[in-house]
């Protein structure tokens, strides 16, 4: 159940669509298009106890150009006892010349759940934009009721260094997953691995948190390898941590 909901410009949130899913699938949408320069986003999820909430984007999201201030986006999650929240927006894309910043802090309760994908073009590779952006910064804040589980954060500045090797390794599309559950983090890291290594066009490694937990990383050659190894890696850490079937959330 939907408690309460509220959305600004340029933010919306939309109606939670019904699919064959025991989650709350809720998508958020710009409605103008792009994130431009100067813009403030912030999202604020809580799930209370036993609560299931599916959180998305209808599409990618688009980073405009800018000689002005950074585009800045806070996400915060808090997951109650027993609850569970995925957070799962398509990837964004930073266009030539765009400056963004993202944060995304989740505290999570102790028998609580949270997969989260943080996905990024790095520009519009199909006009040979890659590295054209000015800034790209996101950083993943993790904590339980012990302290911290993930401080994870990059950087990059519109350099083509990045293309190299221990970097992107000329791959223009990249994603971090996390998983933190009850579930054995053994069981969420065999199934994830599973699941990257069924995937053509990318490549990936598994590691694990200090407790509780998972992170992927992939690197892939073309969106459509994204879109595959997020979906697939997703989907076998849902049934893993959740119990619950791989999802087609019908973006089409």
């Amino acid at each position: 159940m939907l408690a309460g909901c509220r959305s600004t410009l340029p933010l919306q949130v939309l109606s939670p669509l019904a699919l064959d899913d025991a989650s709350l699938v809720v998508s958020i949408l710009n409605p103008t298009g792009s994130v431009l320069g100067g813009d403030r986003l912030r999202i604020d999820v809580h799930a209370g106890a036993g609560a299931h909430a599916l959180l998305t984007t209808p599409s990618a999201t688009r980073v405009h150009r800018t000689d002005g201030p950074v585009a800045v986006q806070e996400v915060q999650l808090a997951v109650e006892s027993g609850a569970a929240v995925e957070w799962v927006p398509d990837h964004t894309i930073p266009h030539a010349g765009a400056a963004f910043r993202q944060v995304i802090r989740a505290h999570v309760a102790g028998d609580a759940t949270l997969l989260a994908v943080d996905a990024f073009a790095v520009g519009r590779v199909a006009r040979g934009e890659a590295f054209d952006f000015r800034s790209l910064e996101s950083a993943l804040q993790i904590v339980d009721d012990d302290g911290w589980l993930l401080h994870d954060r990059f950087v990059l500045a519109g350099e083509d260094r990045w293309r190299g090797l221990g970097f992107c390794e000329g791959a223009p599309y990249l994603a971090t997953i996390v998983a933190v559950a009850p579930a054995p983090a053994e069981t969420l890291a065999r199934e994830a691995g599973a699941a990257l290594a069924a995937v053509c066009g990318m490549r990936g490694g598994v590691g694990r948190l200090p407790r509780r937990g998972i992170l992927v990383r992939c690197l892939a050659e073309t969106a459509p390898a994204l879109g595959d190894a997020v979906r697939a890696t997703w989907n076998a850490l849902r049934t893993a941590a959740l119990g619950a079937e791989p999802l087609d959330l019908r973006k089409y």
